[in-house]
């Protein structure tokens, strides 16, 4: 399902666009039309199948076409580690780009400027505050946050949450809400604690469950840590050392597909592309092409990643890391059809560590990083940091008026 379909806003659909966002998962396709229409939602998803842009999608969405109270707040999302309220909060940005729709990450652990930034936002009103239990209950009780217009509060990873303690912290955020609200809670799982917990703050819920599936295990995956600048001549190293009859690449941008696919044909390889900017014939010109074996490899965004089905792919390379498992395990899943065995390469950049690091949590196993040849020169060491360095300094963000 193309996020086209959804019926947002243009202004976030250019943020979409941006954030590279193709086909929606799974989870995404099944919860935004609840959120849409207002119901409250209980989802069972695991990190990795995209839960974060589904409740994110609809919350700006609705704060774009209805009317949002300025100097309230208008959402919550609830984390339990600062970790997940920074990465939710970058992830918020992005997508909120050309809107005027404003946010802020509210987490321990900040200095006196950062305490200072928060106070304002949520005294003066964001449209969403992302925040974690322990710090917003403590800018609560000092008197100043506005919270009688909120519309929507999600809690992500509920069950983690619970695990670590929150429960007493979020009933107290919760009992200073309006009653009338869209409640949305996740979970990786269902123990008798969120059951409770669901009953307590859902009214009439729509529940949805979502199990990530796993690549087949004839498909060996494989990985090369590279720098960016490498990864041409890695892509060139891998097509060239064994004969591959077809082999597909996978880019998370449709300038990555064409930038690649230009210097494969300058390096005398035949290949051609499939992205947004090609007419629906000549996608299927260029898929006949590759089927019938004349065009031997094929780089492509995510529009494929679900929607071809050749039995004869014997190589998928990543050009980038995917954005979460979901599509890691779409764009994997392209080789070993039918009967056949197949190979999957992801090039990973220094960057991208943490994301692959948190596939292969996905996938519960560790996928063989292989050394690039000398020629390409040293590459960067895989040492994923679980805790991420402190980001740009925390600030309210107030969007992209457009005008």
């Amino acid at each position: 399902m193309n996020f086209t379909e959804f019926g947002f806003d243009e202004r976030l659909m250019d943020g979409i666009e941006a954030s590279n966002y193709q086909q929606a998962t799974p989870i995404q396709e099944k919860v935004i039309p609840h959120i849409l229409a207002g119901k409250d939602v209980l989802a069972f998803a695991q990190t990795g199948t995209g839960k974060t842009a589904a409740f994110l999608l609809p919350i700006i969405n609705q704060l774009l076409v209805k009317d949002s109270h300025a100097g309230s707040i208008n959402a919550m999302v609830i984390v339990p580690t600062r970790e997940l309220a920074i990465q939710i909060s970058q992830h918020l940005e992005g997508l909120s780009y050309f809107t005027n729709v404003s946010s802020i990450a509210v987490y321990g652990g900040g200095d006196g400027n950062n305490f200072v930034q928060e106070k304002k936002a949520v005294s003066s009103g964001a449209d969403i505050v992302v925040c974690t239990p322990g710090k917003m209950m403590a800018h609560i009780k000092m008197g100043y946050v506005k919270l009688q217009h909120l519309q929507y509060l999600v809690l992500d990873e509920a069950d983690r949450m619970l695990d670590m303690g929150f429960y007493d912290d979020i009933m107290f955020i919760i009992k200073h809400l309006p009653q009338k609200r869209q409640n949305l809670l996740f979970s990786a799982t269902m123990p008798f604690n969120i059951k409770k917990l669901a009953q307590t703050i859902l009214h009439q819920p729509e529940e949805v469950s979502i199990s990530i599936s796993k690549p087949p295990d004839k498909i060996v995956q494989k990985a090369f840590m590279v720098y960016d600048a490498q990864k041409i001549a890695a892509v060139l190293h891998i097509i060239r050392e064994a004969n591959y009859k077809y082999v597909l690449i996978f880019c998370s941008s449709k300038l990555s597909v064409k930038q690649l696919t230009r210097e494969l044909k300058r390096n005398k390889i035949v290949a051609g592309e499939i992205h947004s900017d090609l007419e629906q014939q000549q996608r299927e010109e260029v898929l006949g092409s590759f089927r019938s074996g004349r065009l031997p490899v094929l780089v492509a965004t995510d529009i494929l990643s679900r929607g071809i089905d050749i039995d004869s792919i014997e190589l998928v390379i990543n050009f980038d890391v995917p954005h979460d498992g979901e599509d890691y395990v779409h764009r994997v899943g392209r080789t070993a059809r039918a009967e056949s065995d197949g190979t999957a390469i992801t090039l990973i950049n220094p960057k991208e560590q943490r994301k692959f690091a948190a596939i292969e949590k996905l996938l519960g196993k560790s996928i063989d990083k292989l050394a690039l040849p000398e020629a390409l020169g040293e590459q960067p060491e895989y040492n994923p940091v679980l805790k991420p360095k402190p980001g740009p300094k925390k600030r309210f963000n107030k969007g992209r008026r457009q005008v």
